[in-house]
């Protein structure tokens, strides 16, 4: 599916809402029936049900998240959307501590115009020391 860079630009804006929603089902509505999810080179999770998941653990741990659109742009038949993640860990079993970073998922748009793979990629390492000290701001 030729996508043009309006239709990116707003269809990156919506997933952006969506991750904002608390609400896991309306990202998955954005992958492909069998679409996936890759988290640093991790297992993907395929199929609605499966990102929907991925998410929630998200959401539930942060239960204030708020995501943030940097960037999104084609190369190739690949998109890169670029994003920021802002939240407190308060969610069950939570640091209490305030994370902020930055990250990018590789988007293959399926010919149903939704995400067909997404590969995740941000700074673990950055993540995990966040979770243990904060940023000190959100």
């Amino acid at each position: 599916m030729k996508i043009d860079t309006g239709q990116l630009i707003d269809f990156g804006e919506r997933y952006t809402a969506a991750w904002c929603s608390q609400d896991p089902d309306r990202v998955a509505a954005f992958f492909s029936a069998a679409g996936s999810l890759s988290i640093n080179g991790g297992a993907p999770a395929v199929g609605r049900r499966a990102v929907r998941d991925v998410v929630q653990g998200f959401m539930t741990a942060f239960p204030d998240l708020v995501l943030t659109m940097d960037d999104v742009n084609l190369d190739g038949d690949r998109t890169a959307y670029h994003w920021t993640f802002a939240g407190t860990n308060t969610g069950p079993g939570g640091t209490g501590q305030k994370v902020r970073f930055s990250g990018f998922e590789e988007w293959k748009i399926g010919e149903d115009g939704l995400i067909a793979s997404s590969l995740g990629y941000f700074d673990e390492a950055d993540y995990r020391r966040q979770l243990q000290h904060g940023t000190g701001t959100v």
